[in-house]
């Protein structure tokens, strides 16, 4: 066997997809083997609601990444899906600048910037999908590029917004970490699990097993409410439980406790529309 394919071989998983079919579960042809089962390019939410789609990347791909000596090899071997899913990256840490920018001056038309960068992530991340079916091309960077763009822009940028508009005393942090980190490992899991979700007859999972990280948008709209209402830092509704102690954190921080929790359940089933 090449080198080239078992390089091929070796990192097969790594462009495993939602599509995938579980030929285990299908009746009658479990021991049918399916050699190159079509997948889907993107993790997001929005690019695993099409019926289309994908083929694999083929042999030569793998051997343009791992074999290319040439200058700037890694850019040539992008598609055009994975410069618009690094757009949805771009968009989220702008987003934290924004952030950083409005706790320096106390403008909040920073806030009000940083939620508009958010939700110009949410279009690349609807939008890099729709490119890859369109070009019918599928990538071998594509799942993990969209699960590391949509890990800035939906998990650590809202996150620091909330920091920002008040969440800041020593448990409200933890709450936010643990958010941040419950959405990193949701991702990973999916990367990993989601071709294990029953499928319907279309190869299309069936349900979400917890919240998709961009149902933290919720988060990112209730908190652009506070910053038009001028319900922020000292202002922020609910108060503080164990004020003046160690202890002390906003009631509101419950939330983010709640959410990441909802985001890693294995019990919680979400279907998909």
């Amino acid at each position: 066997m090449s080198a080239v394919t078992s390089s091929f071989k070796k990192n097969e998983s790594a462009i495993v997809s939602d599509s995938e079919i579980d030929i285990s579960s299908d009746k009658g042809v479990s021991d049918i083997p399916i050699p190159n089962p079509p997948i889907r390019r993107s993790s997001s939410l929005f690019s695993l609601t099409s019926k289309d789609l994908l083929p694999k990347p083929d042999e030569k791909e793998y051997a343009a990444f791992i074999d290319d000596t040439r200058h700037f090899s890694l850019i040539r071997n992008l598609h055009m899906a994975d410069f618009i899913t690094l757009l949805n990256g771009f968009s989220g840490f702008y987003s934290i600048i924004s952030c950083l920018r409005f706790t320096l001056t106390g403008k909040s038309h920073y806030v009000q910037r940083a939620h508009f960068f958010i939700c110009l992530g949410l279009f690349f991340d609807f939008f890099d999908g729709r490119v890859a079916r369109l070009r019918n091309k599928s990538s071998l960077m594509g799942q993990e590029l969209d699960s590391l763009a949509d890990l800035i822009s939906f998990g650590v940028s809202p996150a620091t917004i909330a920091f920002a508009i008040g969440f800041q005393t020593t448990v409200d942090v933890l709450f936010l970490t643990f958010w941040v980190l419950c959405g990193l490992t949701r991702l990973a899991r999916f990367n990993i699990s989601a071709n294990k979700i029953p499928k319907d007859s279309h190869g299309k999972s069936q349900y979400f097993e917890g919240f998709p990280i961009p149902t933290n948008l919720l988060w990112v709209f209730f908190m652009a409410i506070l910053v038009y209402k001028d319900w922020i830092l000292d202002q922020l509704p609910g108060g503080l439980l164990f004020q003046d102690t160690f202890f002390e954190f906003h009631i509101i921080s419950i939330g983010f406790f709640l959410q990441g929790c909802a985001e890693i359940s294995k019990s919680l089933h979400i279907p998909k529309p």
